[in-house]
């Protein structure tokens, strides 16, 4: 298996030996889970996903793989525990005949806790035709109850509601070693928080950017609390801060190129 750059910036992080805790948070149908744990076959991963046709197929590919360290649950992490409105998405894109990755779908990638905004005018054939009451429970409360003292890494494809999902960390930010989540730098969904939003709480909360794959309009991040980053030889850290120059330069010529092509849109 080729690993994503993300994934090997795990494996400098971790040995893939440890037996270590991994989130994956909107899950969708657990194939990042699947993975992981091809990868760090030791670890525990707490996979979230609220829709219940994707957490049927979380379960499918759980038994599947036969990932016995794979723990599903049917909930979305929020800011908050209780119920909340989840706005649906549908959809396929033109000229495509096979589910990407081995999906099952392409349309349900982008479902959010937020009402969809210009995210119809980035992906026109995305539909968001329906709504459903979704539980919700906070990452501090929830590593309460199961006794998680300790995350290592978390893998979050929320839709606009990131900072949510860290807010309803608390004191378990603490704890978190690593975080791996999506930014967008436009209001995809309507009154999420966006790219700058994100960074200033992290950095507050003492994280550090080692990866940033944004461009002119979302993309992900790789954030390591700083005290774990810290730790790190000096040969691991300065690995990883040529992965982290190589990517910013790649992704500042793909913003640069995005830009122009939505201006010769416009005219």
């Amino acid at each position: 298996m080729k690993l994503e750059l993300h994934e090997k910036v795990l494996t400098n992080l971790f040995d893939t030996n440890n037996k270590l805790n991994f989130f994956d948070i909107g899950s969708c149908e657990g194939l990042s889970s699947v993975r992981y744990l091809n990868i760090f076959k030791k670890c525990n991963i707490y996979a979230f996903e609220p829709i219940p046709n994707n957490f049927s197929e979380v379960l499918k590919n759980k038994k599947k793989h036969g990932l016995n360290n794979l723990h599903a649950y049917e909930i979305g992490l929020s800011s908050k525990k209780g119920t909340a409105t989840f706005y649906v998405s549908s959809g396929k894109p033109p000229n495509k005949d096979t589910p990407e990755d081995n999906s099952t779908d392409f349309g349900n990638k982008s479902s959010s806790l937020f009402k969809p905004g210009k995210t119809k005018e980035v992906h026109p054939w995305l539909k968001f035709k329906e709504s459903i009451t979704i539980k919700t429970d906070t990452l501090e409360n929830f590593c309460l109850e199961k006794k998680v003292e300790t995350i290592d890494f978390i893998h979050m494809d929320v839709q606009g509601a990131e900072l949510m999902v860290l807010q309803g960390a608390n004191s378990m930010l603490k704890n978190i070693k690593s975080i791996w989540l999506e930014v967008e730098k436009v209001p995809l969904y309507e009154g999420q928080a966006l790219k700058t939003d994100i960074e200033n709480f992290l950095i507050k909360n003492n994280f550090k950017l080692i990866l940033n794959k944004v461009n002119h309009i979302a993309g992900d991040q790789f954030w390591v609390r700083q005290d774990y980053f810290n730790k790190l030889s000096d040969k691991t850290k300065s690995h990883l801060n040529s992965i982290s120059k190589k990517v910013a330069l790649k992704s500042k010529l793909s913003s640069a190129i995005g830009k122009i092509k939505d201006r010769i849109k416009k005219t």
